[in-house]
């Protein structure tokens, strides 16, 4: 099942990052992006640009779903731990800090 829904998932990836790439870029302030064209007579440009942008956000929905699915699926295994429990119980009582030592006189220098 993971394998199949893996799947899946590559091939709306790869069919989102293509019906991206063939959306008709805006250029913003560069000049580029154009108007006008189409493709061929076969649809308008603001009719293919409507089918591009409803496809694109089915394909996105999509993604999405299958991401959360395939995040459910793989912490589906898991045991539920907590930190608490890895420390060393939780319930045992703190020990006390190890007594000061007394400091070391300092050694006198070594001749050379």
């Amino acid at each position: 099942m993971d394998t199949i829904i893996l799947v899946i998932h590559l091939l709306l990836a790869i069919a989102l990052v293509g019906s991206v790439l063939l959306q008709r870029s805006e250029g913003g302030a560069l000049g580029i992006g154009g108007s006008g064209g189409g493709m061929g007579g076969f649809m308008t440009g603001r009719a293919a640009g409507d089918l591009l942008t409803r496809t694109t956000a089915i394909l996105a929905a999509c993604f999405m779903a299958t991401s959360i699915i395939l995040a459910i699926m793989a912490n589906a295994g898991r045991e539920q731990t907590s930190i608490l429990d890895q420390l060393g119980g939780g319930t045992s009582a703190p020990t006390a800090p190890a007594a000061p030592s007394a400091p070391t006189a300092p050694q006198a220098p070594k001749p050379n």
